[in-house]
């Protein structure tokens, strides 16, 4: 049960992503990070020792039985989500899992049936969107503030070194650019245009099968575009450039990160800083809380509804360069 002062967090999976949301969790007044779940029991007493985790489990399973537990992270591989997040609706903890939510849409109407079956929390943490920036530059674009949105440019490109037994390489473990990072600019295009009328899309590929780089155009009505790539083989601006009717409004470097906003008009530019301090999960975490202490059953901003749009497309982009992933 939810303790009456701070909510126990979870975390499953002790990667590099969860190092960072333990460490914004604790940049919250009213969460407690109160256990930790690795394969390895030496990495999870490592992780909790680090953040100051009340419980170290060496198994998944240990943790998803604690009654302890009032909501759970899941930062395992993409592969793995599912089934993380299933054991865990299972014993009635409200679950935030990390995208991609799952590998296809028939795995994550699995996961939304059952957390509407067990009347239990559940959220795809698509951290950037409760990121305050992007919560601006949405408002702005709803309301028109400049006109419409003409066309949309969002790129995210790195170059991490590369290793075909890690999982950002891996296919079997759902790794490659498009799952891992190429989700980013799909959602900038989905958040703020929907659904688009039509799809093409292009890939590289590594010697292990998972893709290298996509290159993926979205077609709406009135001839608007969303230009939208992802790779591990170049580095790319990161930047998210909407083309509007009276301005263009740019989120700029790591535009899914904390960052900034520069507007620009004919009569100006300026740039907005939102004055972060922390890595920015902090915010997805807050709002987790509160669907909690409201007894809510899935997030108004990161809805069922919307979780299946993205995971949609992310499978439509997949058939469009032909990525299958062996799942059993």
């Amino acid at each position: 049960m939810q303790s009456q002062t701070k909510i126990r967090w979870g975390i499953i999976g002790l990667g590099n992503i969860a190092h960072k949301f333990a460490t914004d969790l604790l940049t919250v007044e009213d969460a407690q990070l109160y256990a930790v779940a690795s394969r390895s029991r030496k990495t999870a007493d490592e992780f909790s020792k680090k953040y100051n985790a009340i419980k170290a489990y060496g198994s998944y399973r240990e943790l998803a039985e604690d009654k302890n537990v009032d909501a759970v992270y899941i930062a395992t591989p993409h592969v793995f989500h599912k089934e993380n997040t299933l054991m865990c609706l299972q014993q009635g903890i409200p679950v935030l899992c990390e995208k991609p939510f799952a590998m296809n849409i028939n795995e994550v109407e699995e996961m939304i049936a059952l957390a509407m079956e067990k009347k239990v929390l559940l959220m795809e943490a698509m951290w950037t969107y409760f990121l305050p920036h992007y919560q601006h530059v949405l408002n702005i674009l709803q309301k028109k503030e400049y006109g419409n949105i003409l066309k949309i440019e969002a790129d995210f490109g790195i170059t991490p070194e590369y290793n075909p037994l890690s999982r950002t390489f891996n296919k079997a473990l759902g790794g490659g650019s498009l799952l891992d990072i190429g989700i980013y600019p799909i959602f900038a295009a989905l958040s703020t245009l929907g659904i688009p009328n039509k799809i093409e899309a292009s890939a590289k590929y590594f010697e292990t099968g998972a893709d290298a780089s996509c290159h993926i155009q979205f077609y709406y009505d009135k001839n608007v575009k969303a230009t939208l790539n992802s790779s591990f083989v170049d580095n790319t601006p990161t930047t998210a450039t909407f083309y509007c009717e009276k301005a263009t409004i740019k989120i700029n470097r790591m535009f899914f990160l904390p960052t900034t906003v520069t507007i620009v008009t004919d009569k100006d530019e300026k740039t907005l800083d939102f004055g972060y301090k922390t890595l920015g999960y902090n915010y997805e975490a807050i709002h987790f809380n509160e669907l909690i202490r409201q007894g809510k059953k899935q997030s108004p901003i990161m809805s069922f509804d919307f979780s299946r749009k993205l995971i949609t497309l992310l499978d439509k982009v997949r058939s469009e360069i032909g990525l299958e992933y062996n799942l059993e």
